[in-house]
């Protein structure tokens, strides 16, 4: 059996060595694949889509306290952050007869109402029905069941509630046909939970998880800038690798902490002005030292912010968090902090090249459990699937 050759005059010629037209080639080569035939061709079925989202964690390097009013309008304020592989998760399904369903999966509650009827603020999710309720403003009511969850508990210092509010409104917006920007779903986010609900607490989170990444963010009166940053992959391996994030076993609601440096700053009490100034001055000289790959600076820039930290108000730290640093930096850790207001939840330490195992276990001997990380790059993504019939 010969293998057939055929060569550029013999298309032209209209014929191939084996005296078959070229025509018959073609139909033999198009005849292996499958004919689309009318009754595959129909319309899908009309089927509810599952409207779905996810949005990072965050762990906050620098700067927290100058995102919170009234210093980002008389100062501005200025936090450097990056997004984890934790996330918050939305999964929206509709409904026809204008009832809402949702179930909190952390919490283990489950509410239901009408779309119709007035909303009612009553401790039970409020926080969800007030995203509900913004969004249906922006369109109009509808019914559906929502599905929420955290990686991580209210209170733990990682922006877990804010995230899940972005998630939320990210299947409420597709569910919805809106088209907003993210700098537009982050500032709704925040409206919702600073304004709407007035939960006590600054901007960050909201930008965070709506954007994801490494940024440096700016607070001012009227906006909000979200500097992405271009770090060498080498130095983000080499952070992800030297960082440490512990649980101390204790959440905390940041309400009382956040009143209290408010209204220390409010009567211009001299540490708490000088810990938000130098809080800025550290959140810049970190970004100026991770995208130039100091690193041994970063961690120690990074022990310098958590102690001006501690400046804004005497709740911030604890007996047991203090104990918990000291025995980390004895043990190889150049510095570290508390990740969210204070008080409790995780602690992020940046720990010397080949201590953190060290760290780690000085740490757990003290009753923290040490949590895998790695930097998450995205920010809040939505996507609408449908079951193929």
């Amino acid at each position: 059996m010969r293998c057939a050759r055929h060569s550029l005059h013999d298309f032209i010629a209209g014929r191939d060595p084996d005296d078959r037209p070229v025509l018959a080639i073609l139909t033999d080569q198009t005849q292996q694949f499958p004919v689309v035939e009318r009754h595959r061709a129909q319309r899908r079925p009309e089927v509810d889509p599952l409207f779905r989202a996810k949005a990072p964690l965050r762990v906050s390097f620098a700067g927290g306290g100058t995102d919170v009013a009234p210093f980002p309008a008389t100062e501005g304020g200025c936090v450097l952050s990056a997004t984890i592989n934790r996330f918050a998760h939305g999964l929206l399904r509709p409904r026809t007869d204008r009832r809402i369903h949702v179930e909190s999966l952390d919490l283990r509650t489950a509410i239901g109402f009408s779309a119709d009827e007035p909303t009612q603020f009553d401790g039970q999710l409020d926080l969800v029905k007030a995203a509900i309720r913004r969004i249906a403003e922006l369109d109009e009511a509808r019914g559906f069941d929502v599905f929420l969850e955290t990686a991580a508990p209210p209170g733990s210092g990682l922006g877990a509630s804010s995230a899940l509010i972005v998630a939320l409104i990210g299947v409420l917006v597709d569910q919805h046909g809106l088209s907003l920007t993210s700098y537009e779903m982050a500032q709704l986010a925040y409206e919702i939970e600073r304004v709407d609900l007035g939960l006590k607490g600054g901007l960050q989170d909201h930008y965070a998880a709506t954007f994801g990444g490494f940024n440096f963010i700016e607070f001012y009166g009227d906006r909000v800038v979200v500097n992405p940053l271009r770090i060498p992959l080498a130095t983000l391996n080499e952070l992800e690798s030297n960082l440490l994030l512990c649980f101390t076993g204790a959440t905390r609601m940041s309400d009382h902490i956040i009143d209290d440096q408010t209204a220390r700053y409010a009567r211009g009490d001299v540490d708490t002005l000088t810990g938000l100034r130098r809080q800025k001055e550290l959140a810049i000289a970190m970004k100026e030292a991770l995208v130039r790959g100091h690193l041994s600076s970063f961690g120690e820039l990074m022990g310098e912010a958590w102690l001006e930290k501690k400046r804004l108000s005497p709740r911030i730290s604890t007996p047991a968090i203090d104990e918990a640093y000291e025995t980390a930096c004895r043990a190889g850790a150049l510095g570290g902090k508390v990740t969210g207001a204070g008080g409790g939840g995780f602690m992020l330490f940046y720990c010397r090249p080949g201590r953190r195992h060290v760290v780690s276990d000085a740490l757990q001997s003290l009753g923290l459990a040490p949590t895998d990380f790695s930097f998450e790059s995205e920010g809040l993504r939505t996507w609408c699937y449908v079951e193929p019939r």
